[in-house]
């Protein structure tokens, strides 16, 4: 495993390696996933609900919901595990249970749960890698959705069966759908990184193909100047 706090001193010719190998679902070099057909109904009032995901390391997959309209904030952390080892640190090694994960709130009058799976496993991730994204190993980069009640159960597991049954992908789908427990806030220096460090080495070869990849695919979802919500960490 390789530490992103390392990135910006390695040669250029390991960075280039880094980019070749850069996390980008199976699905990219053609369409959209099908939407699912289990999907919630369109609220009817404003409001707010979250999604709790993880696919690899978050500070890729918060740039991907960061850019979806209809999501207000998404929130760098770690789920899975226990409250004394949610710590960067502490997630890095491996065994603590925690998965790099990200809070998404979201207003289910302008965009549904179905929807946001949709972009997660057509951008954000490949689902067929196990405990692994891209130049990430270690079951912290492991893919999980986290689902908050049963309807966000009922939508996740059924959509992966239908992506299943399509044959969307070449392997079969191992991302987890498993109950939320807890979500722990990452550090301050986490959140919103692919906005503050556009030129780091691994934003540019990993997350921002990503977030070209949802312009590209979602064009009527993408939006390119969020309303940035800055997180009032404890």
């Amino acid at each position: 495993m390789i530490r992103r706090s390392t990135l910006h001193v390695m040669p250029l010719a390991a960075l280039l390696m880094l980019g070749m190998s850069a996390c980008q679902p199976v699905s990219a070099a053609s369409d959209a996933l099908p939407a699912p057909t289990v999907d919630a109904p369109k609220a009817t009032a404003h409001g707010d609900q979250v999604a709790v995901l993880a696919g690899g390391c978050f500070w890729g997959v918060e740039a991907v919901f960061e850019h979806v309209k209809g999501v207000h904030q998404v929130i760098a952390g770690y789920s899975g595990g226990d409250a004394d080892t949610a710590h960067y640190d502490e997630v890095s090694e491996g065994d603590t249970g925690h998965a790099e994960s990200v809070q998404v709130h979201f207003d289910p009058a302008e965009v549904s749960y179905g929807t946001l799976l949709q972009v997660f496993f057509s951008v954000a991730l490949d689902p067929t890698e196990l405990n692994r994204q891209g130049p990430d190993s270690g079951t912290q980069y492991r893919s999980v959705i986290f689902y908050g009640n049963a309807e966000q159960q009922r939508i996740a597991g059924s959509y992966i069966a239908q992506l299943t049954a399509a044959k969307s992908f070449p392997a079969p789908i191992v991302t987890q759908v498993v109950p939320l427990k807890a979500f722990y806030p990452a550090e301050a220096y986490h959140q919103n990184y692919f906005r503050l460090h556009p030129n780091n080495p691994y934003i540019v070869f990993n997350d921002a193909p990503k977030v070209a990849q949802l312009k590209r695919l979602f064009p009527a979802l993408y939006q390119p100047d969020r309303r940035v919500v800055e997180v009032q960490l404890p």
